[in-house]
């Protein structure tokens, strides 16, 4: 089904699109209508990533590549956040206190 239902209840405005789910090698995809893609700003070739929020919805936006500053070495930055992962429960028992 290639269709969009436009919806209006008391709060809010719902665009529907649907779609058929298909077999991309050992995969399977989905394609984005043209309007959707337009709203996302992608373009063949981007990254998209899948977030599941709170409420168990999956919200799909592209992917930010941040360059790093010159003098910042990746490598180093993917330590400082392990080491902050390892020890987060230590700083937020110090913030506390």
């Amino acid at each position: 089904m290639d269709g969009v239902i436009k919806m209006e209840n008391d709060k809010q405005k719902v665009t529907r699109h649907s779609r058929k789910v298909g077999r991309m090698g050992n995969s399977l995809g989905v394609s984005l209508p043209k309007s959707l893609a337009a709203k996302l700003g992608v373009s063949q070739g981007d990254e998209i990533e899948f977030i599941e929020n709170e409420r168990g919805e999956i919200v799909m936006q592209k992917v930010r590549h941040h360059k790093l500053p010159d003098h910042v070495r990746p490598e180093v930055l993917e330590a400082f956040f392990d080491v902050f992962q390892e020890d987060q429960g230590i700083l937020e028992d110090l913030r506390d206190r």
